[in-house]
């Protein structure tokens, strides 16, 4: 008996002794990095370099500043490997006349979270405005808006971006209208990763593409896309968590559809406003996104300088427009929402600053998280596992 209690006292002693300890390992830290536009404007605090680091605590909210991690111009959209190891990102209008614009990539150092250039690629088109890699990181596509093209670039085991193995150059025209600008602005990959979908601004159209990784093969679904109202702007786009729904925001006419997915085949089943009814402001959409459980979507305004949050039909796949939050600054064009699907960020562009909200995991409403970090003229918006 006396073994047993004096047993059970070294071990309630060695648990009080080491549990402060194990408390305050950091768990949930993350970098986050946060693109900028270079091109200094008449409202500019002061001018951008590129790419800027913080350090994420995902439990209070806190973000702390590691500096500008990458020198590079503007960095309007980027995107990391799966597994944290690297980051891309496109150089939007560079003015380079014979090579156009480029997507580069960096090294992430796993513990400082400092940014190594590897190397740079075209982008095969001007104003090159977003990089996604596909489901297995085999692969990255960007698309150019002055341009409309889409290219594949492979990404090699060291994270170095080879050249273009497929460019599609989109055209199109309507009746008495003659030729249309095509202006290629979003792209989304299947979960599988056999299908990637691509929002046609310039043509008002999506396109469908059947996707092969391993064989860096992609060709257009046929048909090659569907339609969107005329002067609408399909501008991003995500697909909720079960695959079977599409969600589009249309810069133009201030509006989000929804589309039944079938394969490559898309049909559109909703379309409802982004911004309240008595507005009449000037407003455009910028940026959309899905938490993780496919319940919530949000699509950022700029104009009317909100975050439009709606409600997800998990079987229909439809939507209900709930509230307007303040995005708390001017032009918010990029948003992103972290890895623990708790928070929300913003980044006003025109506000000089990237923004955090709480995402309430019963209604989706947002709420400030008193937390607001100066960036001159920001844009892209990604995290990564910190240690």
């Amino acid at each position: 008996m006396f073994r047993k209690t004096l047993a059970f006292t070294l071990w309630l002693w060695w648990s009080c002794l080491v549990a402060p300890v194990s408390a305050q390992t950091p768990v949930d830290d993350y970098f986050v990095y946060i693109g900028s536009y270079t091109h200094p404007t008449p409202s500019t605090v002061s001018a951008a370099k590129g790419i800027y680091g913080f350090r994420f605590d995902s439990k209070s909210a806190a973000l702390t500043p590691i500096g500008l991690v990458a020198e590079t111009m503007n960095p309007a959209h980027v995107w990391a490997s799966a597994d944290g190891r690297f980051l891309y990102t496109v150089n939007w209008a560079t003015g380079d006349k014979l090579n156009g614009d480029t997507v580069s990539a960096y090294s992430i150092d796993q513990k400082t979270g400092l940014l190594t250039f590897l190397n740079k690629v075209s982008a095969h088109g001007d104003w090159a405005n977003q990089v996604v890699l596909d489901p297995s990181g085999k692969v990255a596509v960007t698309v150019t808006y002055q341009s409309g093209t889409m290219s594949a670039l492979p990404v090699e085991p060291d994270g170095r971006l080879g050249e273009a193995f497929y460019t599609d150059q989109h055209a199109g025209a309507t009746a008495g209208q003659g030729p249309l600008h095509p202006r290629a602005h979003g792209t989304v990959f299947s979960q599988d990763g056999h299908f990637a979908y691509v929002t046609e601004l310039g043509l008002d159209r999506i396109y469908s593409y059947r996707f092969d990784a391993a064989g860096r093969v992609m060709t257009p679904f046929d048909p090659a896309y569907v339609e969107v109202q005329s002067g609408s702007g399909p501008r991003r786009l995500q697909l909720h968590p079960n695959g079977r729904f599409l969600y589009v925001n249309l810069e133009t006419t201030s509006a989000v559809s929804v589309f039944e997915v079938n394969g490559g085949n898309l049909k559109q089943i909703q379309s409802l406003s982004t911004v309240p009814a008595d507005y009449r402001g000037s407003n455009t959409t910028a940026e959309i996104q899905i938490d993780q459980t496919g319940r919530f979507l949000y699509v950022s305004n700029r104009g009317h300088d909100s975050i439009a949050c709606y409600r997800v039909d998990p079987v229909q796949g439809k939507l209900l427009l709930v509230e307007n939050v303040p995005s708390l600054g001017r032009t918010p064009k990029n948003i992103r929402i972290d890895p623990t699907n708790r928070y929300l960020f913003v980044a006003n562009q025109r506000g000089d600053n990237v923004v955090v909200f709480r995402m309430d995991p019963d209604t989706g409403h947002l709420t400030p998280a008193d937390v607001q970090v100066p960036v001159s003229q920001a844009a892209g918006i990604v995290m990564v596992k910190a240690p």
